[in-house]
């Protein structure tokens, strides 16, 4: 199994065990007399075995991208960080830029008026270029999840 298939298989499998909880909230308490629309005790058994799939991934995973090179003293580890660095930097300078962009029109004289206190140009150009230093990261990690084989 690809590396690639292994991360989308983590994805579905996230995805059922958030539905199956939902599933067993639904069910797990009735009104006196009534039945459960479904068994809880087989959805505890189909989370739990859920659970289990989702730990040998995440495992296997975190495994291969430890031992996968990236580049010349990184692994696929390393690289990972970057991306995650990256995205969380974006997000961050954009929530600056949108509260320094913010722009109040005064109907009086009176009025408080609003300045920027940082050049917000200058931000975005930053935002721009983290953000495509992100996309490009994430690209070369993508085409290294398909051709790298998942760990036991």
């Amino acid at each position: 199994m690809k590396l690639a298939e292994a991360l989308a298989e983590r994805a579905d499998c996230q995805k059922k065990i958030d539905k199956l909880k939902d599933r067993l909230a639904n069910c797990a308490r009735v009104q006196e007399g009534e039945q459960p629309m479904e068994d809880p005790t087989s959805l505890l058994s189909e989370l739990r075995a859920n659970h289990l799939r989702m730990l040998d991934l995440v495992t296997r995973i975190n495994r291969t991208n430890a031992a996968t090179p990236f580049e010349e003293g990184t692994s696929l580890s390393d690289a990972l960080s970057q991306r995650d660095h990256l995205a969380a930097l974006r997000a961050s300078l954009t929530r600056v830029i949108d509260a320094a962009s913010i722009r109040a029109d005064r109907i009086t004289r009176s009025e408080v008026k609003y300045v920027s206190t940082i050049s917000v140009r200058e931000l975005q150009i930053e935002a721009d270029s983290t953000a495509q230093a992100h996309r490009k990261l994430d690209t070369r990690i993508q085409e290294l999840n398909w051709a790298t084989e998942l760990i036991s």
